[in-house]
């Protein structure tokens, strides 16, 4: 696993051994942000001088992979003890301390803000319905920025992860699932 492109391309990514975390996969990764960029809806402005959240944050990759691509800053949520652990070596390693923070707290129960983030990664365990109530709590606690772009992965069968959102992409790549909208 590595960053694909950015300031930080090629750069190794660590993730903990088992199967607790499972990192996005280098080809899903290209996959999003070429989307991102490339999309009628996205633009470089989808990326660069973002703020952004990765949440069920696991390695890390999405956020560290936004912050090679320009991204301003990235909040991390994980909480994992493996997974915190890679994430902290990873930002290390890619030299982003300066424009990230680790929360290691759930976003099902997150500090308030007061700093919204405009491109929010949700990329939680599959099969347990955690994006809406992730949504609901980062929201409450000032997390999403009006209009933020939400990208999240699910199993490749999972229904829609919110409801009543106007889905701008969805795309399946192997077992996951990519959903794009933009928050309300």
């Amino acid at each position: 696993m590595r960053i694909i492109a950015g300031i930080r391309r090629g750069r190794t990514l660590t993730a903990p051994e088992g199967k607790a975390t499972r990192p996005t996969a280098d080809r899903v990764r290209q996959a999003l942000f070429d989307m991102l960029l490339h999309a009628p809806w996205g633009g470089r402005d989808c990326v660069e001088g973002a703020q952004v959240l990765d949440g069920f944050a696991g390695t890390g990759a999405l956020g560290l992979e936004a912050l090679s691509r320009g991204a301003a800053f990235c909040t991390f949520f994980e909480v994992d003890r493996p997974a915190l652990a890679a994430l902290r070596t990873n930002v290390r390693d890619c030299q982003m301390q300066d424009v990230s923070r680790i929360q290691a707290s759930t976003v099902l129960k997150p500090p308030r803000t007061t700093t919204a983030c405009n491109l929010v990664f949700l990329d939680p365990p599959y099969g347990q319905s955690l994006p809406a109530q992730a949504l609901t709590a980062l929201t409450s606690a000032g997390w999403i920025a009006p209009g933020a772009l939400i990208v999240t992965e699910t199993g490749r069968d999972e229904p829609m992860p919110v409801e009543g959102a106007e889905i701008l992409a969805e795309r399946a790549h192997g077992a996951a699932r990519l959903w794009v909208w933009r928050q309300g």
